[in-house]
């Protein structure tokens, strides 16, 4: 009976602090963030003005984060839209001495290397600023940028809430079909989702 209570008091207070953490309001002004990044320079989302934005939260040690970058899902994606001039922003929130932190540069460019990827850049956020500006609950949470520096998307990258990598080949990716619509000038048809996988170590 004790362990049920303490179960369901610590899952009162997982609630808790994720109802803090409001999501986005679609259609409003993305909040405007510089981080450091895996080269050892600051990375401004202004400096992206006028661009389509991906910005893709992580955490390496998440098995939902390892579902999409250990199938190369992620990576794929990242290559197609970059080349497409989509700018990919990925980013850590991790805090210090929790689970996925990324303590220097040095440790973003390692997580680069080791999963091939193809993000625009790899940003680290240790405090948590920008993802609770952004109201990041899951590795992975996604969110799209329009052109004019609004949210047009916010939420999974799928619609298969599994860590399996067989799921991937028929799930509806809602970030590709997002910037599939914003780059054929429609408006995006399904545009907030609720995000899954590991809650982020703020």
């Amino acid at each position: 009976m004790r362990r049920l209570l303490i179960t369901a008091a610590f899952a009162a207070l997982a609630s808790l602090s994720f109802s803090a953490l409001a999501a986005v309001a679609v259609g409003a002004p993305a909040p405007t963030f510089s981080l450091m990044s895996s080269t050892g320079k600051v990375v401004s989302l202004k400096d992206f003005s006028g661009k389509l934005v991906v910005l893709e939260w992580t955490n390496p040690g998440c098995p939902f984060v390892k579902k999409h970058y250990g199938s190369g899902n992620m990576q794929k994606l990242q290559k197609d839209y970059t080349a497409k001039g989509v700018i990919w922003l990925t980013i850590s929130s991790s805090a210090k001495g929790k689970e996925g932190y990324l303590a220097a540069p040095a440790d973003a460019a390692a997580f680069i290397e080791k999963n091939h990827a193809a993000m625009t850049a790899l940003l680290l956020d240790p405090q948590g600023k920008v993802g609770r500006a952004y109201g990041a609950k899951t590795t992975p949470a996604m969110v799209v940028l329009a052109k004019d520096g609004t949210i047009a998307y916010e939420g999974a990258m799928d619609d298969k809430p599994s860590t399996d990598q067989a799921d991937i080949a028929g799930a509806h990716n809602y970030v590709a079909a997002a910037l599939d619509e914003l780059m054929a000038d429609k408006p995006v048809s399904v545009p907030q989702t609720r995000s899954y996988g590991c809650s982020i170590k703020y």
